[in-house]
């Protein structure tokens, strides 16, 4: 890969996203822009937030683009609801009900990122940003899980903890799979 080149988006992203049909995707904490790019050319309208004005300006023309600082400034997004929204190597605990509340009905939360047992791989190291043990499962109680996953990955080694979930009983529903309704 050439220098500067962008990273090609996560795995898990591309799992969970590639089969949706467009519509309106926020990536939070979108840095060089390695998930909006994707998903711009399958057609979605995207939104990205970051505090980097930097990487923003590189992202230009991409669709819309909000620099804020959502950890110390206010939500950017207040009232705007979306299709997907994806969060990738980020993790602020406070925001969690403000991304949730991003989500419109049937949408779908695609959730990414580095749990306990990554400090002793590197960084980040702090307690702040490392997710808990089935922290995203209790975040997201109150949505529909499509996927989840915790564990140790390797190229490069890290420690992640990944979550998929849909807003409301609007389900897309991979071949194969069948969703039990509780009664």
């Amino acid at each position: 890969m050439p220098p500067h080149a962008p990273s090609p988006p996560s795995d898990w992203v591309r799992r969970w996203c590639a089969d949706l049909p467009s519509g309106r995707a926020l990536d939070l904490a979108c840095g060089s822009g390695r998930h909006l790019r994707w998903l711009a050319a399958r057609g979605w309208r995207v939104t990205g937030v970051d505090r980097d004005g930097q990487a923003l300006h590189g992202l230009a023309g991409l669709g819309e683009l909000i620099e804020a600082d959502i950890e110390q400034g206010p939500w950017p997004l207040e009232g705007r609801q979306f299709d997907l929204v994806v969060v990738t190597h980020y993790l602020w605990r406070p925001l969690l009900p403000s991304i949730l509340s991003a989500l419109a009905p049937g949408g779908r939360l695609v959730y990414e990122t580095f749990a306990t047992g990554h400090e002793r791989l590197g960084r980040p190291s702090r307690a702040d940003f490392l997710l808990q043990p089935g922290e995203l499962l209790r975040a997201c109680q109150e949505l529909q899980i499509l996927g989840y996953e915790t564990g140790q990955l390797s190229a490069p080694e890290r420690v992640l903890q990944r979550i998929t979930a849909q807003r409301d009983s609007a389900v897309h529903r991979l071949p194969g799979w069948t969703v039990a309704s509780g009664g």
